[in-house]
């Protein structure tokens, strides 16, 4: 038998903006709940839930110290996110690239000025 399927995916995890700013805030250093709840006005009990759906989502790590858990960002899921991006942005190349075109394709050519 397989893993079980987490129950959150990295893209449910990061639809919310506020688990997006913990993900910022923990990628420069670990973090234990009473220190991240003093960057969001809400409960702590609300940052929990947060913590749990991205832990869930495999973006955050925690390991216990002392009497607190501590949190740090684990960018390997993200990795999922680049890969769907990356085929995607060949999209917006093309687009930018039709736009470069129309618009150098519209100014007045200087040898016809003359």
């Amino acid at each position: 038998m397989g893993e079980p399927q987490a129950k959150h995916d990295v893209f449910q995890a990061i639809a919310d903006p506020t688990r997006r700013q913990m993900l910022k805030l923990l990628a420069d250093e670990e973090m234990p709940v009473t220190a991240i709840s003093g960057h969001f006005p809400m409960s702590r009990t609300a940052v929990s839930k947060h913590l749990r759906i991205l832990s869930e989502a495999g973006l955050v790590k925690d390991r216990r110290v002392g009497r607190e858990n501590r949190y740090r960002l684990n960018p390997e899921p993200l990795h999922e996110l680049k890969q769907w991006y990356a085929y995607f942005e060949r999209f917006w190349e093309n687009k930018m690239a039709a736009l470069q075109y129309l618009v150098e394709s519209d100014q007045p050519d200087e040898a016809s000025k003359g």
